[in-house]
C-alpha cells in the first residue's frame, strides 16, 4: 500500500502541471473545473555556443523541485490534495548512463551539459544525410527530418563524441526524462517518440479497443531506417535504449512518485503520474475544446469543431497545432501523428523556430534598447507594452490610416533560425527589408511591429497550405507567452483572416500537463473527456472589418512569400559564382 493510499480523503482534488520550456521551469496547480490555483517557477541554465544548444538535466530537475514547493506553498495546497501529475517539455535529447547520471553531450566534455536543446542546429549535415535515404518513415514528417529531431542529433554524437556515446544508457525527450526520473518507469510517451523520433503511432490502431491497458511494448520502430541511417546499435535489446515500452499520454506510470522524488518535490509517495508530452502539444491539450459561444451554434459536431481548429503555441517558438480524422499528408510540415496529442486523431504540427526568440533579438540589438528598457522599468510595464503604446501615438500623430499601415515600407521574412514550415529549409535566413539610418526609439518599434506581422504571415503561409492539402482550419487558438500581447493577437488575427480565441486561463500549456495527472489518477475516463472538462475559453479577438487593413495585409503577404523566393535565386547565383 502507497503513502498515498493511507491518508485520508482531502476537501478537493489538486492536479499539477509541470512545464519545462527553453528558460525555466514552472509548477501549476488546478482545481476540478480547470481553474488555476498558483503557479511558479525557477530559471534554468543553458550555454550556447554557435549552433550548439545544452542544457543540464541536473539543473533542471533541482528548477522543477523549486518550482513545485513553491506553486504549492504560494496556492495553499496541501501534498495530500494533489491527486495527479503530468510532465511537460521542450523536445529536447537527454543523455543517461546506467546509473542514470548525466553523460555529456557537448565539445567541452562538461558532463553536466547532458542535454542537446530542441533549438540546437549542429546536426543539420546529419539531417541532409537521413533524408538523402528516402525511407517510408519521413512521409511521416513532411518528408524529411528536421535537424531539431532526434534522429540527426543521435548521429552527430555518434559521429563525434564516441566515449560518451558508447557511455550512454538511455536516450530521452526531455518531457519522458522528467516522468522517468519521477517514477523510475522508463515507459515513453506516443507524444515524443512520434514527433521527434520517427515512431510509427499507428502501429498501435488495433490496440485502442483494448482499453484496460495503454502501456504498449513499442512496435512501431522502423528497424530498418535506423540500420539504413548508421544506428543501427540502437535496435539492439529491443530498442532499450529509445524505448521498449510506449503509452498513450495521461497512462498512469509505473507506482506513481518514488519516495526520493516525492521527497524531493515536497509531495506524497505514490501520487499517479502521467505519461508526459511535448510542452507545445501539452498547450494544445490545454486548449483544444475551449469553446466559445458561437461553437455550439454553427458547427454540428464535436469532431468538427475539433477538426476545424488550429492551435499557436507561441513562446520561444511558435508551434501550429492541428487534428483530422483522417491522416493528411503534407509537405514540409511534421506529421501526420497519429494519438500524438489527442488520442485517435491525426495530429498536423507546423512551427516556427524563433517567435518570441526572434522578437527578443530584434529589440534586444538595437541601439535604443536600453533606453526603453529603463523607461519601461521605470514605467513598471513591460518593453512590449510600452512599444505598443508607442506605436498607438506614432499612428495618431502621423494620421495613418491604422497602426498595420506604419511599417507600409518595411518588411521581415522571420527565418533567423530557419524555416519548419511550409517550406522545411533550415538553411534559411532573415530578411530585413526597408532600414534607414534612424536609431530613435520610434524605428524600434517599427520593426518590432513588422517582426510581428513577418511571423503572423508566416502563420498564414502554414495556415493556407494545411488547408489546400486537406485541412479546413477556421479558427485559431493561442496560448504562451505571446499570447498575452494584444498587438501580436491582434495582428495575427486581421493578417490570417480567423477569430482567435484565448483561453480562461493564460497557463495553457500547465493545464495540459495538469490534465495528464487527472488522467493517470483515474479522475477522468480518457484524455479527451479531461479536455472537455478542464477547458475553457476567454477572450474571442476577431479579425478587423475594415476592407482596408484586409487590402493592406494582403498586398504586404505577397511580398513577404517572395522575399524567401528571391532568396533561393540569391543563393542560387552565389552558388553558380562558387562553382
Amino acid at each position: 500500500m502507497t503513502t498515498a493510499e493511507l491518508n485520508p480523503l482531502p476537501s478537493r482534488s489538486v492536479f499539477l502541471g509541470v512545464d519545462v520550456g527553453t528558460g525555466s521551469a514552472r509548477a501549476g496547480l488546478f482545481d476540478e473545473n480547470g481553474k488555476l490555483l498558483g503557479s511558479a517557477s525557477s530559471p534554468i541554465q543553458i550555454w550556447k555556443d554557435g549552433d550548439c544548444v545544452e542544457q543540464s538535466s541536473t539543473d533542471i530537475w533541482h528548477a522543477v523541485c523549486a518550482a513545485v514547493k513553491s506553486a504549492c506553498s504560494l496556492a495553499n495546497v496541501s501534498e495530500v490534495e494533489v491527486k495527479g501529475i503530468g510532465f511537460a517539455a521542450t523536445c529536447s535529447l537527454v543523455a543517461v548512463d546506467a546509473e542514470g547520471s548525466p553523460v555529456t553531450v557537448s565539445w567541452s566534455g562538461d558532463s553536466r551539459r547532458n542535454i542537446i536543446v530542441w533549438m540546437d542546429h549542429r546536426a543539420v549535415k546529419q539531417a541532409e544525410r537521413i533524408n538523402s535515404f528516402n525511407s517510408p518513415v519521413l512521409q511521416y514528417c513532411g518528408g524529411g527530418v528536421s535537424p531539431e529531431m532526434e534522429p540527426p542529433k543521435l548521429l552527430w554524437v555518434k559521429e563525434n563524441l564516441k566515449e560518451s556515446w558508447s557511455m550512454v544508457y538511455k536516450w530521452m525527450d526531455l518531457s519522458d526524462w522528467l516522468s522517468y526520473r519521477a517514477t523510475g518507469d522508463d515507459t515513453r510517451s506516443l507524444c515524443t517518440t512520434v514527433c521527434k523520433w520517427t515512431y510509427l503511432g499507428h502501429a498501435h490502431m488495433h490496440q485502442m479497443s483494448e482499453k484496460a491497458s495503454r502501456d504498449m511494448e513499442a512496435c512501431g520502430w522502423d528497424d530498418e531506417f535506423w540500420e539504413e541511417i548508421g544506428l543501427g546499435d540502437l535496435v539492439d535489446g529491443h530498442h532499450a535504449k529509445i524505448g521498449r515500452s510506449v503509452a498513450f499520454p495521461g497512462h498512469p506510470l509505473g507506482n506513481g512518485l518514488t519516495a526520493t522524488a516525492a521527497k524531493e518535490l515536497g509531495l506524497l509517495a505514490g501520487t499517479p503520474v502521467g505519461t508526459s508530452l511535448i510542452d507545445a502539444h501539452a498547450g494544445g491539450v490545454g486548449v483544444m475544446e475551449s469553446k466559445s459561444d458561437s461553437d455550439s451554434l454553427t458547427k454540428v459536431s464535436d469532431v468538427d469543431t475539433l477538426c476545424s481548429r488550429m492551435v499557436l503555441v507561441c513562446g520561444t517558438s511558435t508551434c501550429h497545432m492541428a487534428v483530422s480524422r483522417e491522416k493528411l499528408f503534407i509537405p514540409g510540415v511534421w506529421g501526420p501523428f497519429w494519438s500524438a496529442m489527442v488520442p485517435e486523431y491525426w495530429l498536423t504540427e507546423g512551427g516556427q523556430s524563433a517567435t518570441g526568440a526572434l522578437l527578443d533579438h530584434i529589440i534586444e540589438n538595437h541601439v535604443a534598447s536600453p533606453r526603453l528598457a529603463n523607461r519601461a522599468a521605470s514605467q513598471k510595464v513591460s518593453v512590449f507594452e510600452l512599444l505598443n503604446n508607442i506605436l498607438k501615438t506614432m499612428a495618431e500623430d502621423t494620421s495613418s490610416p491604422f497602426i498595420s499601415a506604419l511599417t507600409s515600407d518595411m518588411n521581415i521574412l522571420p527565418d533567423f533560425h530557419g524555416n519548419r514550415s511550409p517550406v522545411a529549409d533550415p538553411n534559411s535566413k532573415g530578411v530585413i527589408f526597408g532600414m534607414s539610418l534612424d536609431t530613435s526609439e520610434k524605428q524600434l518599434a517599427l520593426l518590432y511591429l513588422a517582426t510581428i506581422q513577418g511571423i503572423a504571415y508566416g502563420t498564414r503561409h502554414i495556415v493556407e497550405h494545411c488547408n489546400a492539402h486537406g485541412h479546413k482550419i477556421d479558427t485559431l487558438l493561442a496560448c504562451g507567452g505571446l499570447s498575452k500581447n494584444p498587438l501580436f493577437i491582434q495582428e495575427h488575427a486581421d493578417i490570417v483572416g480567423c477569430p482567435i480565441i484565448l483561453p480562461r486561463e493564460s497557463e495553457s500549456v500547465l493545464l495540459g500537463a495538469a490534465i495528464l495527472g487527472a488522467v493517470a489518477g483515474k479522475n477522468y475516463p480518457s484524455l479527451h473527456d479531461a479536455m472537455k472538462a478542464l477547458n475553457a475559453a476567454g477572450q474571442v479577438v476577431h479579425p478587423s472589418s475594415d476592407h482596408k487593413i484586409k487590402k493592406y495585409h494582403d498586398a504586404k503577404y505577397l511580398i513577404f512569400r517572395s522575399l524567401y523566393e528571391q532568396q533561393l535565386s540569391h543563393r542560387s547565383i552565389i552558388n553558380e559564382a562558387l562553382a
